[in-house]
């Protein structure tokens, strides 16, 4: 269970960067350009993953790191439009369905029933999306776009861990993870006519994009080296769905201190969306016992 600390550690990483990705968005970044810095500080620091060992496949089978490389750069658009365009405390619960679409996922990869368990957490789940969705009563339509973006950056996130935990083994992780984070620096090359490169000259705006980018590198080595290595995508991810609990507290912590609309909510609305949080991490757990 010691793999476990790294899905652990990356969700305290991901909410810390997520925060600065809010705070970023109250200055004017644009999603391209931490899009563009992510990923960038990513394919640097994935290149260390080389000392793991592994070999080099055919150039026939690489287009299995592209498609995992298109998959988390289409994942991280999602995850930074819901961060930028919603709530923290509303998109890192949602985030958590992850785990439910990975379980899905490993049962038509592995051809096995679904257990009883799993759609009682897809109910569960269902439940804590919908209490949360409750606590925007007032904007229906902007929390059913933050509902919407964060459900579609776990899908594209889920099957992106499926693919890797398939495909990795015979790459070696030293060798798979290291290419598919080139490939996503390879097709952030493609983002630079939109970067605001202007911006870059601004203090406050290099000590956001610094941090963001190691943060979000650091969490995603550390749930995708975990996937890769031990395979035990499914475990993973409950403890990285511990994201949403984070997320809700510190969210309304970091709005007291900088400001924001979480700070403005009422104590009932931030104690509905911490009961929705609840939901979904009993929903993952059940999951989870499902795979014992």
């Amino acid at each position: 269970m010691l793999h476990l600390v790294l899905p652990l550690a990356a969700s305290f990483l991901f909410v810390g960067g997520m925060l600065l990705v809010k705070r970023a968005a109250g200055v004017g970044i644009q999603s391209l350009t931490i899009l563009y810095v992510a990923n960038i500080f990513s394919s640097l620091l994935f290149s260390s993953l080389w000392k793991l060992g592994g070999s080099v496949q055919p150039v026939t089978m690489w287009w299995q790191p592209a498609t995992v490389a298109g998959l988390f750069m289409t994942g991280l658009t999602f995850t930074f439009l819901a961060i930028q365009r919603g709530d923290v405390s509303v998109a890192t619960p949602v985030f958590g369905v992850k785990v439910l679409i990975v379980a899905v996922l490993l049962t038509f990869v592995s051809d096995e029933p679904l257990p009883m368990r799993v759609w009682y957490g897809a109910i569960l789940a269902t439940f804590g999306i919908a209490l949360i969705q409750w606590t925007g009563r007032h904007q229906p339509h902007h929390l059913a776009m933050t509902i919407g973006l964060a459900v579609s950056a776990a899908t594209c996130y889920a099957t992106f861990d499926v693919l890797t935990q398939r495909w990795a083994p015979t790459w070696g992780a030293g060798r798979f993870l290291p290419i598919v984070f080139w490939f996503v620096g390879g097709m952030s090359l493609a983002l630079t006519p939109w970067v605001q490169w202007h911006r870059m000259r601004e203090p406050r705006v290099v000590k956001l994009l610094i941090p963001i980018g190691l943060l979000v590198a650091m969490q995603a080595i550390c749930i995708t080296a975990a996937v890769a290595v031990f395979g035990d995508a499914a475990r993973i991810n409950v403890v990285y769905a511990l994201r949403g609990l984070w997320g809700v507290g510190l969210a309304w912590a970091a709005a007291r201190i900088w400001g924001g609309a979480e700070a403005d909510l009422t104590p009932g609305t931030m104690f509905t969306r911490l009961a929705g949080a609840l939901l979904l991490t009993l929903a993952v757990i059940l999951v989870i016992l499902a795979e014992k």
